[in-house]
């Protein structure tokens, strides 16, 4: 099994990870790239990825299988390099991105731009935009999940049982406060002008799915709210000879995280031909 971090990788931070992007220092100038780092695309992600495995004498996966933006990449290897791959499992992703998910992405990205310590992007050695960066991964948060799970979670509960949320302005549900804590934690290990860059990137995916031959199995969740599965079930017809299968759970998008072992044996079926 082979994984690699994608070029402008959002947790630029993690002690894990390595990546070029925005926060990548220059070596002409020898500060960070910041917004002058070129835009890239999904198709450039998998470039990169395609060098890796020629640069290890791999002439052809077995399988390309990825999640999310994870299967944006595993439908443009499909597209890019047929002859390099034998088969692709899309999980939560269509091969292409639509208007109303471009203007969503948009809304991710809106909370960065405004956060006046973004300063157009140069706040590299300053203080960074870390108000913008939790509000933009705190929408991003509660797209990625579904109304279901937000009731069966939280329901109508107080962050703080003494804190009545109808009492002050300041008063929070506990929805409102787990939110704020999972995105100040993601914060930490990421980078504002990066989350802008995969914006960017997943607005800018774009395969024909009808260009797609080889056997591909598309995994997707029925209350997906980022790639809703009337979306992703048209557009999996196009690909000839493809299989589907659904996820279903409360978990909206991230059904492809926490649900995809309900399709364990289709799975295994598919990657033992």
């Amino acid at each position: 099994m082979l994984s690699s971090d994608t070029l402008v990788n959002l947790n630029v931070n993690a002690p894990n990870v390595v990546t070029t992007g925005p926060a990548s220092v220059n070596p002409d100038t020898g500060k960070p790239y910041a917004m002058s780092f070129p835009v890239v695309s999904i198709k450039d992600f998998v470039r990169v990825q395609k060098a890796l495995i020629d640069s290890l004498g791999i002439k052809k996966l077995h399988a390309v299988v990825g999640a999310s933006m994870g299967a944006l990449q595993a439908y443009e290897w499909a597209a890019s390099y047929p002859d390099a791959v034998e088969r692709i499992v899309p999980v939560i992703g269509a091969p292409r991105g639509d208007p109303f998910l471009i203007a969503w992405l948009d809304v991710w990205a809106a909370p960065i731009k405004l956060d006046p310590h973004w300063n157009g992007g140069d706040y590299y050695g300053k203080t960074p935009p870390l108000d913008g960066l939790k509000a933009a991964l705190k929408a991003v948060t509660v797209h990625a999940n579904q109304w279901e799970w937000a009731s069966k979670t939280f329901g109508l509960a107080p962050a703080d049982p003494a804190k009545d949320p109808a009492a002050a302005m300041g008063n929070q549900f506990k929805i409102e406060a787990t939110l704020d804590t999972i995105a100040a934690a993601r914060a930490a290990t990421s980078d504002a002008n990066s989350l802008l860059y995969l914006v960017k990137a997943n607005q800018l995916a774009d395969v024909d799915p009808a260009k797609i031959k080889v056997p591909t199995l598309v995994l997707y969740s029925p209350t997906d709210l980022v790639f809703p599965a009337a979306q992703v079930e048209a557009e999996a017809a196009k690909i000839a000879g493809s299989q589907i299968a659904p996820l279903p759970g409360p978990n909206g998008h991230l059904n492809g995280v926490f649900a995809v072992a309900q399709q364990g044996d289709k799975i295994r079926a598919f990657l033992g031909k």
